[in-house]
């Protein structure tokens, strides 16, 4: 390889590291050739198994304080009220005003088709969305196969769910050093004559200045500011139709109270940050919430929960139609439990998701059982322009 040839492709590749910008529109080019779409789907997988009865307490069902005690009693006083006796809790706080314009609706007693309590097996088989897990064969990229696009994996590797069939990208901020003004200025120099080299070079320039001006230095991965880059992705690119997001910190065997406080504020903070980088495209999108079990209803001695079955699932977005609460309630009563120590579930997740698939993206019948051949559609509407049918 020529010296020449060689720089370029190493600053080709810091452009790729360091700027979402760049990366949206080097892909643009594979993405025009592909079906383009305002109606964008993001997935949110929250990695630990998120505690629903805190998340979203039954502040109605007299079982929950006999429970659960001190965990739950202050939410009959501080959560924000919401349909059927139910609550988000205090730090949900975007997510509750986009409840109120009718943007947010909480699906309770949630399960995948998975009955043990293994992490890693359970969040396997939910992005695979079989009952036997394929790992190289996830739901959401047999989806956006479906529809002739592509899919994003906000994500340092491809995760189960992005992987088997269509075009997958991935991306995740650098930890690599920016570039110098002195490293770039020389390459401005020795390109000089080269059009193409001096317009990447003065994209890289101008994402590297943008991105210090914004993160005061250096890039943050916390769960917001990813959100915010995936956002700015999907609305500078058409082809892409959908997007997988993670967040990791729910595995809440110990002060649960205090951890899940910060977990959901950084929750509701992401939600907030993908509607404002979003834009107007946020009008049409489809965000889904979910984790890969529940937790148990009773306190261990930590102040914390163990692993259970049932969740719950979050949709948002300004195709939603929310303001309400769906899913059949299964009652905290101990022979209503799960196994006598979980939240029983009452439907499977994953036919409110091919409910969505099929009335945001139109995906067939046939469509539907290629990507959940296991479960059938739920009959709810469950998108705004719904609401009249």
């Amino acid at each position: 390889m020529h010296r020449r040839d060689f720089v370029k492709s190493a600053l080709a590749g810091w452009m790729y590291l360091h700027a979402p910008k760049v990366f949206a529109d080097l892909s643009a080019p594979v993405a025009q050739q592909r079906a383009s779409t305002d109606k964008k789907l993001i997935w949110i997988l929250l990695r630990g198994a998120m505690d629903a009865l805190h998340a979203l307490p039954p502040l109605f069902d007299q079982n929950l304080d006999k429970h659960r005690g001190a965990l739950s009693r202050d939410l009959h006083t501080t959560a924000l009220k919401i349909d059927r006796g139910f609550a988000l809790h205090p730090a949900f706080k975007h997510a509750h005003t986009l409840y109120q314009q009718g943007q947010f609706l909480p699906v309770v007693a949630v399960a995948s088709g998975y009955r043990q309590r293994s992490h890693f097996d359970g969040q396997d088989q939910m992005e695979s969305g079989l009952n036997q897990t394929e790992h190289e064969n996830g739901w959401l990229a047999r989806a956006v196969a479906s529809v002739g696009q592509e899919g994003l994996a906000v994500a340092q590797t491809i995760p189960i769910a992005l992987r088997g069939e269509g075009t997958t990208n991935n991306w995740f901020p650098s930890q690599f050093k920016p570039a110098d003004d002195d490293l770039l200025q020389r390459l401005t120099h020795l390109y000089s004559d080269d059009a193409q080299m001096q317009a990447w070079l003065s994209e890289a320039i101008n994402s590297r200045d943008r991105l210090s001006m914004q993160d005061k230095g250096s890039p943050q991965v916390k769960f917001p500011y990813l959100a915010e880059r995936c956002g700015q992705m999907l609305q500078q690119n058409a082809g892409i139709g959908a997007a997988m997001l993670e967040m990791g910190g729910w595995d809440t065997h110990n002060n649960q109270a205090n951890r899940l406080s910060r977990q959901f504020s950084e929750l509701d903070a992401g939600l907030a940050a993908l509607q404002q980088s979003l834009g107007e495209t946020w009008q049409k999108s489809v965000v889904i919430v979910t984790t890969e079990f529940g937790r148990t209803v009773k306190v261990n001695g930590t102040g914390g929960t163990d692993h259970g079955t049932a969740s719950a699932l979050f949709l948002s977005g300004g195709a939603i139609q929310g303001k309400q609460v769906l899913g059949e309630w299964p009652g905290l009563a101990q022979e209503q439990l799960y196994e006598q120590r979980d939240l029983k579930p009452t439907s499977d997740v994953r036919s409110w998701i091919s409910a969505v698939l099929q009335q945001h993206w139109g995906l067939t019948s046939t469509q539907l059982r290629h990507v959940f051949p296991d479960v059938q559609a739920v009959t709810h509407s469950l998108l705004a322009s719904l609401k009249a049918h």
